[in-house]
């Protein structure tokens, strides 16, 4: 079978497609053929470096396909039916797990990250981590919805409790994570301000049900939220970009908000007052990706019309990842970069 593996970390040039064996399914497993794979911010950090990376690696988190074959002790699935990827792995025995906190697991990993990931024709997944696939959605957005829908659903609903009382700010209307909560929030009835940068990014904010969008071209935003919420400012600000938005969170928060958190794109070094954020009674929360509960409450939403991956582009075969890295490494990118198989 196909697979895209690199065997050392660099630009794009490093990802190689080549043939590899077709894997078999142990017990408690089941072999996926893969119909479509999606990129996420994370499959170029890895490829360009980050500790603890085992080479070589198949990248990916993200993907749909169909099952091919089943291990012996597999109940909940059979040949033919169509799932999701939950971008996680941690021990079955976990005590986490039946907590439904699983990603503060000290075993938690990453496929694509710390394990071999998607990017390949089939694929091997232990059945805990596969989910029916929302039938009403196509497999380049069945792909598309896990890591990010997953990240923003447990961001706003574990995280900080959003909603129809709250007023939130959501960063990057058109990236991945910021797309889906849009939907999220708007799904919990939440008010919904968001930002973009160009005519294209803010069209899709609105068609998401964004309530009032910010082009951060022309305005500043804590300013503008302050106009917005006629100088009160939101309940909560949904934050990923980092060093460069920090600030501006910080000026659009109400007394007593919070600033949830789950990346650093634009810088993982921040200054703030802290007299300032105690005074105001203000909080920084600290989120990572979800666990399989978070992605199955998504999954319900995509099934009732309420939440779907917007595409920015999808390129057709394996042999397209480096290309498909590059676009999504431009930032031009309105929704999420697929990959059809």
């Amino acid at each position: 079978m196909k697979a895209v593996r690199f065997y050392k970390h660099g630009d794009d040039s490093v990802l190689i497609t080549e043939e590899i064996p077709l894997p078999e399914p142990r017990e408690d497993e089941v072999r996926v053929r893969m119909k479509a794979v999606a990129l996420n911010h994370l499959d170029i950090w890895v490829r360009q470096g980050i500790p603890g990376v085992p080479l070589p690696l198949i990248p990916g988190s993200d993907g749909a396909g169909i099952v091919e074959k089943t291990g012996n002790r597999v109940s909940r699935f059979k040949s033919g039916d169509e799932v999701i990827h939950v971008p996680i792995r941690v021990p079955a025995e976990d005590p986490l797990l039946a907590k439904n906190m699983e990603n503060l697991s000290p075993a938690f990993k990453i496929p694509g990250e710390q394990l071999d990931g998607t990017f390949c024709e089939y694929m091997t997944v232990p059945e805990l981590f596969l989910l029916p696939k929302p039938q009403n959605l196509s497999w380049e957005q069945a792909a598309a919805l896990p890591l990010a829908s997953m990240t923003a659903y447990h961001m706003l609903m574990r995280k900080v409790h959003v909603s129809k009382e709250d007023t939130v700010l959501v960063y990057g209307a058109s990236s991945g994570v910021g797309s889906a909560g849009i939907q999220i929030a708007r799904a919990a009835g939440a008010v919904v301000i968001t930002t973009a940068g160009n005519d294209e990014k803010e069209q899709l904010a609105r068609s998401l049900g964004a309530d009032h969008v910010i082009r951060y071209d022309r305005r500043p935003i804590g300013k503008t939220v302050r106009e917005l919420t006629a100088g009160r400012g939101v309940d909560i600000v949904f934050e990923h970009t980092g060093a460069l938005t920090l600030p501006e969170s910080l000026r659009a928060l109400k007394k007593g908000g919070a600033i949830v958190t789950c990346g650093a794109t634009t810088g993982y070094k921040v200054t703030i007052d802290l007299r300032a954020l105690f005074i105001k009674h203000q909080r920084i929360i600290g989120s990572t990706m979800g666990t399989i509960d978070d992605l199955r409450r998504v999954c319900a939403l995509a099934e009732a019309g309420k939440l779907t991956p917007p595409l920015a582009r999808v390129f057709r075969g394996l042999e397209q990842t480096a290309a498909a890295q590059r676009f999504l490494q431009s930032g031009q990118q309105a929704g999420k970069v697929v990959i059809s198989l």
